[in-house]
């Protein structure tokens, strides 16, 4: 337990902290397992329409600081290359 005043107020900001990356971070993997389940499923068109909602939350995360940039550009650049994917023909 803090000893301090100022140690009790710090442990109650990093509570809330801790509570609102939680719930930003719940909404970020929400979007990106629908987009992935479209994906799977073969709805290239649904999973374009949220490609964009979905690169501004992983952005927004970015700014927020609960995505490292390098992680955030992975996970778009791989969103795409799946989509992309998906839309190419297949050959034999």
């Amino acid at each position: 337990m803090p000893n301090h005043i100022s140690a009790f107020k710090q442990m109650r900001r990093t509570r809330r902290h801790t509570e609102i990356n939680r719930r930003s971070k719940g909404v970020l993997r929400a979007s990106l397992r629908r987009i992935r389940e479209l994906l799977v499923q073969g709805n290239g068109e649904q999973a374009r329409q949220l490609m964009g909602k979905a690169h501004s939350r992983i952005d927004k995360s970015v700014q927020k600081g609960i995505l490292h940039k390098n992680a955030a550009s992975r996970l778009k650049s791989r969103l795409m290359a799946r989509l992309h994917a998906l839309n190419q023909p297949k050959t034999a």
